[in-house]
């Protein structure tokens, strides 16, 4: 299987504060990936790195084989990368419609706008006739559906979340996964997650960090019988 995402020897921080030490991973085309690991692990910066928000400091971030390592965030995304951190990074004073548009314009979408939206409404079903809604007014769980469509309107090579269950209602965290669910095959996704369960019902594979560096790698079937995991994350 060929990778959207291959990511070698990556070194990154903040300030002079090492994070990352050595990270390497992969995400084949198709492929849903996860990250797990304690608060601190560094799993945040992997993406964050990754995406251009941090800037490495040594290896390599290649997408769909082109390094992109060290490039700013707007050119990788330009590249394939749809990112939702965190932070989700939304305007409250923005509508649904405005982040949708501002998206498909700015990474040079070449779908037709109201075929991207329909696209991607048909994942959010509890978005749909919201268009006209300014995001503030949103709940935390539609908002977080609201970062995710507005990443996946033009459609990524490679989809990154960053925690997309955290302050979410569980109705909202079933919509999400099931979206989730419904691109994988069609898409590579990079996906790190408190919740480990979630993980493990989605993923294809999964790589357990550990101060800053990957500790374990393996599917859910293999790390769900490793003692470590089932003490630490699923007792």
């Amino acid at each position: 299987m060929s990778d959207t995402l291959s990511v070698s020897g990556l070194v990154s921080g903040y300030y002079k504060i090492k994070v990352l030490n050595e990270v390497s991973l992969r995400v084949g085309k198709g492929e849903l990936v996860g990250i797990i690991g304690p608060n601190g692990a560094g799993k945040t910066t992997t993406l964050r790195t990754i995406a251009g928000v941090v800037r490495p400091w040594s290896g390599s971030v290649l997408l769909d084989g082109v390094n992109v390592a060290g490039l700013p965030p707007h050119r990788i995304a330009r590249m394939g990368l749809g990112y939702v951190p965190d932070s989700r990074e939304l305007f409250p004073n923005l509508t649904l419609e405005e982040h949708l548009r501002l998206a498909h314009s700015r990474l040079g979408s070449k779908e037709d706008f109201g075929s991207a939206v329909d696209r991607v409404m048909a994942l959010f079903p509890p978005l749909k006739g919201r268009m006209s809604q300014r995001v503030g007014t949103m709940s935390g769980g539609e908002q977080q559906m609201v970062a995710i469509a507005r990443a996946l309107i033009s459609s990524p090579k490679l989809l990154m979340l960053d925690e997309p269950s955290t302050g979410v209602a569980p109705r909202i965290v079933d919509n999400i996964y099931d979206a989730l669910k419904s691109l994988k095959g069609s898409m590579s996704i990079l996906l790190v997650e408190q919740n480990v369960q979630l993980v493990f019902e989605v993923a294809d594979r999964v790589y357990l960090m550990d101060r800053g560096s990957i500790v374990k790698e393996g599917t859910p079937e293999e790390l769900v019988k490793d003692e470590l995991v089932r003490r630490t994350y699923l007792a």
